[in-house]
């Protein structure tokens, strides 16, 4: 049973989050990798971001490699240029007469939304049938929200990494960097692509003063208190609430059956403090950029730990593929039915 999810490639129907877009800057092509296809992202000259497959069909060189001149993509190695259809548009040393060969490269649709680049690496038709969109992340632009972002790279299988995600046992393993303790489940919700538990917990953090944004780096002033806590598998990505205070996101790109890229982003709310809502706008703005990562600290310890972890049970999976898993959390049980109902047809192989 457990081989049989460890082989499930993730379903590409879907959009995946392959980069900040902060890291895609004029001029220079950024390599990303989604389920073992290569993608190159660069930006045209209204700064617009466009995805090619990373492979010149001259030599089948990586395209990430070269460099944007007018808004193409020129190959490092021989100079081909291609625009953003993916048609080689330009030889430099074509010769009279010579015609430039039909060796178009596949384009993405790609998407730069809430801060991040977002790729859609499946089929056309079923996208075209869904109209499915990228999760939103509304709290990236709100000025009553202050976010952290922690970019990671996971050594193992996606699904190791949702089910971190989805199981709130485990908030001990965090020691001083706990932000939860006592998780207890009470509900969980299904659909067709997302399950949702519902947990009770007690948090260390609590939002009401505007010093209080402080715990997050002295964990001496912080103090338990009841909250609930919810966390969704939304198909492919994840997301949670902790109390009135905190909301956070994981945002998936699978790059093979032993390594996820991800993007865990923390947003800190302010909306208990009704007189800073009342600031003139250039001074929330202000706040909100000034204060931006302040829990980036935190974040990365946390997956420090759980990488750790998930790298552990990847390592013993590949040892012992048919070694059996005991599961007692029932979230965990419908995440991994929701892992292979929507995996399609082919599996990967196992190293």
């Amino acid at each position: 049973m457990f081989f049989d999810l460890r082989a499930c490639a993730p379903n590409l129907d879907y959009w995946y989050c392959v980069a900040l877009g902060t890291e895609l800057t004029a001029g220079r092509p950024l390599a990303a990798s989604v389920w073992g296809q290569s993608v190159v992202l660069f930006r045209d000259p209204q700064g617009q971001v466009q995805a090619l497959e990373d492979r010149c069909p001259h030599r089948q060189v990586r395209l990430s490699a070269g460099q944007v001149i007018d808004g193409q993509l020129e190959c490092a190695y021989h100079g081909w240029r291609f625009d953003s259809r993916g048609q080689c548009v330009q030889i430099p040393y074509l010769e009279k007469g010579q015609k430039i060969p039909p060796c178009q490269i596949r384009n993405y649709p790609v998407r730069e939304q809430d801060g991040f680049i977002w790729l859609y690496p499946g089929d056309l038709a079923v996208l075209a049938q869904t109209g499915r969109e990228p999760l939103a992340l509304p709290e990236w632009e709100h000025l009553n929200y202050i976010g952290s972002c922690a970019p990671f790279s996971c050594p193992g299988h996606f699904s190791f990494l949702i089910e971190n995600l989805m199981d709130m046992h485990h908030g001990h393993l965090h020691d001083q960097h706990q932000a939860w303790a006592g998780a207890r489940l009470e509900k969980i919700a299904g659909a067709d692509e997302e399950v949702t538990a519902y947990y009770q917990a007690q948090s260390y953090y609590k939002i009401d003063k505007i010093w209080s944004i402080s715990q997050l780096f002295f964990p001496a002033l912080r103090r338990l208190h009841p909250d609930p806590l919810t966390v969704s598998y939304a198909y492919p990505h994840w997301r949670a609430t902790l109390g009135a205070d905190f909301k956070i996101y994981c945002l998936f790109c699978p790059v093979s059956p032993t390594e996820t890229k991800a993007y865990l982003v923390h947003f800190t709310s302010l909306e208990a403090f009704p007189k800073l809502h009342q600031s003139p706008l250039p001074i929330r703005r202000f706040l909100k950029t000034k204060l931006s990562g302040t829990a980036r600290p935190l974040l990365k310890n946390l997956i420090r730990q759980d990488v750790a972890m998930i790298a552990q049970e990847q390592e013993a999976f590949l040892t012992d593929p048919q070694r059996r898993s005991y599961e007692v959390n029932p979230a965990i049980a419908q995440t991994q039915k929701l892992i292979r109902r929507l995996a399609p047809e082919r599996r990967v192989a196992q190293s």
